[in-house]
């Protein structure tokens, strides 16, 4: 059952104790803050309120002890794209209690391969994200609940093969 962006932000504003996210894409410019991405790309510095309802939304969540995470599958070198992704908004996002993860391919086979982006929530309800291929957010397709089991392994299977952000930025992160 295909759904609007609002019930993806229903099932994100009911979740009891966690939000995963699995991001596969290294271009998703035509979705969320474009002028922020444009004022990356010029050099300016990043905003002070960068990202600012996005931080407040997931400390709401994080001070009542809420986890929201997220894996991002990529390959190195990054894209311009994900250098601004990961250098402004992770490393923003993250003071808000998201944690971050990257499951870096660049040196071995994807272990998530056609793995669509998803939010799942309490491990019981997946939502795919559908992106056109320029990266422009196409809408949210809510699961049966007969698909949970095989989104819990790719979960699971993400979280194995990641390292944490900040340890892989340390590294790689420009």
């Amino acid at each position: 059952m295909t759904t609007s962006s609002r019930a993806l932000g229903d099932l994100f504003d009911a979740f009891e104790n966690e939000a995963f996210r699995l991001e596969t894409l290294d271009d998703y410019s035509k979705s969320g803050n474009v002028d922020a991405y444009r004022a990356f790309r010029a050099g300016k510095p990043q905003p002070d309120d960068y990202n600012a309802n996005w931080v407040q939304e997931v400390r709401s969540h994080t001070e009542k002890g809420k986890r929201i995470y997220r894996v991002h599958v990529l390959t190195r070198p990054l894209t311009e794209y994900l250098r601004y992704e990961l250098g402004w908004g992770y490393r923003k996002n993250m003071s808000g209690g998201e944690e971050f993860f990257i499951l870096d391919t660049t040196d071995s086979s994807n272990p998530l391969e056609d793995v669509p982006d998803f939010w799942f929530f309490d491990s019981k309800f997946v939502a795919v994200m559908n992106y056109d291929g320029a990266g422009k957010f196409a809408g949210s397709e809510v699961l049966s609940s007969d698909r949970v089991t095989e989104f819990i392994e790719y979960r699971d299977a993400a979280l194995a093969h990641a390292e944490p952000f900040v340890e892989w930025w340390a590294k790689h992160g420009v």
